[in-house]
């Protein structure tokens, strides 16, 4: 019974992480798009904002202490740890944050400098170097489904890009595009990486995962990150041209600033979320949801930016989600088969059934 209470919880912990992550990787790039579209062009700036809401992450760490604290009796409560998150994670988190502020500004300056279409084909083929790397670091099984899923949603992608050519930014140069090109590729290639190292530091550092220990780590990453984004924008004087690109933002001073504000706290729901189904899941799934969800974040650039619908994105989105469908039900199948070998084994070995939980 409690471990079929623990696959529920680790469930519903996962359909959480879910959620938040989509909320973020659809809400984040429309966000930093708009900040682009409106007349910002700081691209050390735009990568500072994707780690700086880290802060707000003590809010739901505070509710979890104090529910940590009512939970044990009056003495232990009084030595209850507010950071549960190890020495080994903590380092791990903080050499992740170095690398995560490397890839928030190849990542900005893609979206600066390509047509969207063209840095979506790119920023999608992550999924493809987050499979080999999960394949080496942290030996990912993979089956005939999650193959398939993968397969079709990096195609999705490619059919993204093939009208790139057509929307090309006007007036960009060729050093630039081509520059923007590489920088965004090196983008993909490196959170491909990041994801599976976020697992492998769960996997040796042997911790109980749990939510809160979740928020620690992306709150040390996002500490650092935003360290690393904050220099670049010291030695890039972005301080000093902030007060000026604001006053000059087409949407006005203060929508500057509230759009700021809201895109630090947006892109913590994309990197707790990934973490979160990193925890409960994998970093292949990880990259997955963010793959399929971008042919989503197409759809609702459509809707909000008035950009046109080519049927490109049509079959980028029908591909996308028949490759999400065919990993999740993969995965369910894979489930009932481990639950039945493991009824088979009780029932060929009765002593078994003693030894378990009730």
């Amino acid at each position: 019974m409690e471990g079929q209470t623990g696959t529920r919880t680790k469930r519903i912990l996962l359909f959480l992480s879910c959620i938040i992550l989509s909320i973020g990787n659809c809400g984040g790039p429309l966000l930093i798009r708009l900040y682009f579209l409106r007349g910002g062009n700081r691209i050390w700036f735009s990568s500072w904002l994707q780690t700086a809401g880290f802060p707000a992450l003590f809010i739901p760490l505070l509710v979890s202490y104090h529910r940590r604290r009512r939970a044990c009796s009056d003495e232990s409560s009084k030595t209850t740890k507010f950071f549960l998150i190890s020495p080994f994670l903590s380092i791990a988190a903080a050499l992740l944050g170095v690398l995560v502020g490397v890839d928030n500004y190849l990542y900005s300056y893609g979206m600066a400098k390509l047509p969207v279409s063209t840095s979506s084909i790119i920023i999608a083929t992550q999924l493809a170097f987050t499979a080999g790397f999960a394949f080496l670091l942290v030996k990912q099984k993979f089956t005939a489904f999650s193959v398939n899923a993968v397969v079709l949603l990096t195609v999705g992608a490619v059919i993204l890009g093939i009208r790139a050519g057509s929307d090309r930014p006007a007036g960009e140069s060729n050093k630039a595009y081509i520059l923007g090109f590489v920088l965004t590729v090196g983008a993909a290639a490196l959170y491909g990486l990041i994801l599976p190292l976020i697992e492998l530091s769960y996997l040796k550092a042997k911790q109980t995962v749990s939510f809160s220990l979740v928020l620690e780590f992306q709150m040390i990453m996002g500490f650092v990150g935003t360290i690393f984004a904050t220099v670049g924008m010291i030695i890039n004087r972005d301080f000093e041209v902030i007060p000026r690109e604001a006053r000059e933002f087409e949407l006005g001073v203060t929508k500057y600033y509230v759009l700021a504000v809201f895109s630090g706290i947006i892109w913590q729901f994309f990197f707790v979320g990934a973490l979160g189904v990193i925890s409960y899941g994998s970093s292949l799934l990880s990259g997955v949801i963010i793959t399929v969800l971008l042919p989503i974040t197409e759809i609702l650039a459509v809707i909000f930016y008035h950009e046109k619908f080519q049927a490109e994105k049509g079959i980028a989105l029908f591909l996308s989600i028949w490759g999400f469908v065919s990993y999740f039900y993969g995965d369910i199948k894979n489930t009932i088969k481990v639950n039945e070998s493991a009824e088979t084994e009780i029932t060929t070995h009765p002593t078994l059934a003693s030894t378990q939980p009730v």
